[in-house]
């Protein structure tokens, strides 16, 4: 087989492969085996079409195949006799009867990115799952975007899938309040996996686009599956808005460009439209906004400012403060107190980052010591200010912002 031959392979699998895992965990209700089903499929494409040619539906192919296959599994386990005549309707193309839930949602894809991301599992173990599953990274990918080793990865990956087995979980979308509870769980694992492309927390790369691409695919997987939750949209839209300006945040060698000195010319106007959008639909719903409604709000003040000094700080300050109130944290008020300074000026802000010193999730955030470098910059007492960015400068594992910060400090030698 040619290198394009495979190539070719391997790009149509990487698109299908998570409604194919889907819809052979509704088979075989176990992700690890139906991920190893969906490789099986995988290979027989690779042996097969360069013989017989692409199959004009090739996703259609992979998914027959690993259907078949899944089959051929469950007749081979007498236990599992029963299920055989559900798995010969889902082979007729026979759709599954409906949730009695008034609210009930029927997709394989849904239900596996529920699985993943279940709360049975750690945040890092549901992150590399999903990675796996649905962003159809291999491990090797996902240990170079996270900075970790790959055997770690492959462990952490396995271990997840065993998990799932030995705690029996449900391959089913929840309804109600477990559903809530659930769909928390699945933006959070969405939203880490953009910040950590957005910002990469460790590493010599201040921006990791891959990783904010497949947190946006999954967001917009999300929002077709459920247009009924605001949240789904608000996180969207946060997305969007936020990798606008993926362009303006790093210089030509790399190195990061503070909001307020980005070339807003270079924000790209199609992903906020796509952003005011999102949270336009998000904004439909009754009742109160959720945190990721109120973060995509924030997004849109300052995607709506021409210039940077034209931002509605006194908007956003409001806006954390709705934010803090639906979701209390120390960073929530830490960016506050930013938006707060802004509005009010430094004296007023310092008053709040001085009263979260004491917060023990703080103690080793180096972004804490930064926003007051900035503020005491901003009110003339300059060492004080040298020595909180060499502070942040220690704390920080992320090799472009600890230059960005000692060039900070070394501005007030």
């Amino acid at each position: 087989m040619t290198a394009a031959a495979a190539g070719a392979v391997e790009a149509v699998f990487r698109i299908e492969s998570a409604r194919i895992i889907a819809g052979v965990t509704r088979i075989v209700r176990d992700v690890g085996i139906a991920e190893e089903i969906a490789q099986d499929a995988l290979v027989a494409a690779l042996e097969q079409w360069p013989e017989s040619g692409v199959p004009d539906n090739p996703g259609a192919w992979l998914m027959a195949t690993a259907k078949h296959r899944a089959i051929d599994l469950v007749r081979r386990k007498e236990t599992y006799a029963r299920k055989l005549a559900e798995v010969g309707r889902t082979l007729e193309d026979i759709p599954p009867p409906a949730p009695p839930e008034p609210d009930g949602i029927d997709d394989d894809l849904l239900r596996l990115i529920f699985t993943a991301c279940h709360p049975v599992l750690s945040t890092r173990a549901r992150i590399a799952l999903t990675l796996r599953l649905l962003g159809g990274l291999t491990t090797g990918e996902i240990a170079r975007a996270f900075l970790a080793a790959e055997p770690a990865v492959a462990q952490r990956v396995v271990r997840a899938k065993r998990t799932l087995a030995k705690a029996a979980v449900p391959f089913e979308v929840p309804y109600g309040a477990d559903r809530a509870a659930r769909l928390a769980s699945v933006l959070e694992v969405v939203y880490l996996i953009f910040n950590e492309g957005y910002s990469a927390t460790s590493g010599d790369d201040w921006l990791r686009p891959a990783l904010c691409e497949d947190a946006l695919r999954l967001a917009r997987v999300l929002t077709g599956l459920m247009p009924g939750e605001p949240e789904v949209h608000g996180l969207t839209a946060l997305l969007e808005i936020q990798a606008s300006r993926t362009a303006a945040r790093t210089g030509p060698d790399g190195e990061p460009v503070l909001l307020a000195d980005q070339r807003r010319t270079r924000w790209n106007q199609s992903a906020i439209r796509r952003g005011f959008a999102a949270l336009a639909r998000a904004g439909t719903a009754e009742g109160a906004p959720g945190p990721y409604v109120l973060q995509a709000a924030i997004a849109a003040c300052h995607a709506r400012a021409v210039r940077y000094e034209d931002t509605d700080w006194r908007t956003i300050a409001t806006l954390y403060g709705q934010l803090a109130a639906q979701a209390p944290s120390p960073v929530v008020e830490l960016n506050r107190a930013v938006a707060v300074s802004m509005a009010d000026g430094p004296a007023a802000a310092l008053a709040l980052v001085d009263a979260l010193a004491a917060e023990p999730a703080l103690k080793e955030y180096h972004l804490l010591p930064s926003v007051r470098g900035d503020l005491l910059a901003r009110l003339g007492r300059t060492a004080e200010a040298r020595a909180e960015f060499t502070r942040a400068a220690a704390l920080t594992s992320n090799a472009r912002e600890r230059e960005l910060l000692l060039a900070r400090a070394a501005a007030y030698d």
